[in-house]
């Protein structure tokens, strides 16, 4: 059994057991391999943010909290395959790229049957080039949005012109395999779209950013058009 298969197997070993401890003594003879490897792989685990957890002493050992993990996901071949390539695909640049490849994870870890042998093989046949995204202006971005906080940021046009901007954030628009902050700019009094790689520096406030219609700003602007997910649309019609 590869490393891969291995950690997959850690973690459905440990949801089976759940809520009692499993020692790594045990867990390395259930796989027939060091104590020491064990040792690796559930700090692995929990480094990408599956949540498993070690308790000491007598009647101790490494278990995982059932309330906070996935049950089974039943997909077929083809779904898993598709699910997999899509979150390994995302660009080191894109918005909340860093969370996509850790819920890969959990998916993947979450999968039983064929569906999982699936994305398991798929999986060890993509790869990325190391991308040279500026991750400090990516994470305060990504907060911005979550907490629907105000955002400083320093920005430079197509002209090569800087400027400095506070802005409310509004949401995200994709295109061209290009990323754009759509916000309302208190700067410019407008709503104004904000390529991600122009923007140099960004720092996030504690002020709350007043709520603001995406759609109502990018109307008359060349992303006028744009659609919403699909399936992340259904998501907000689920009771």
């Amino acid at each position: 059994m590869n490393r891969t298969a291995r950690l997959y197997a850690l973690v459905e070993e440990l949801r089976a057991a759940a809520p009692r401890p499993v020692t790594v003594s045990a867990l390395a003879g259930r796989f027939e391999v060091s104590a020491r490897t064990v040792q690796r792989d559930l700090q692995a685990l929990m480094e990408s943010g599956v949540p498993v957890r070690t308790t000491p002493g007598r009647g101790g050992g490494w278990s995982i909290d059932p309330r906070m993990t996935l049950p089974p996901i039943h997909l077929t071949a083809d779904e898993a395959a598709a699910l997999t390539a899509a979150l390994a695909a995302a660009d080191a640049r894109a918005p909340y790229a860093g969370a996509a490849r850790t819920a890969a994870q959990k998916i993947a870890a979450a999968m039983t049957g064929p569906a999982s042998t699936a994305a398991r093989h798929l999986a060890e046949r993509i790869v990325t080039l190391p991308s040279s995204a500026d991750t400090a202006v990516r994470t305060a971005v990504e907060r911005a949005l979550i907490t629907r906080t105000v955002l400083r940021l320093s920005y430079a046009d197509a002209a090569g012109r800087h400027s400095e901007r506070v802005v409310e954030p509004a949401g995200l628009l994709t295109a061209d395999g290009r990323w754009y902050l759509i916000a309302w700019c208190r700067t410019r009094q407008a709503g104004r779209g904000f390529r991600l790689d122009r923007i140099t520096s960004a720092a996030t406030t504690t002020e709350q950013a007043e709520p603001h219609d995406l759609s109502a700003l990018l109307r008359g602007s060349a992303g006028a058009d744009a659609v919403r997910s699909m399936t992340l649309a259904a998501l907000g019609r689920l009771p």
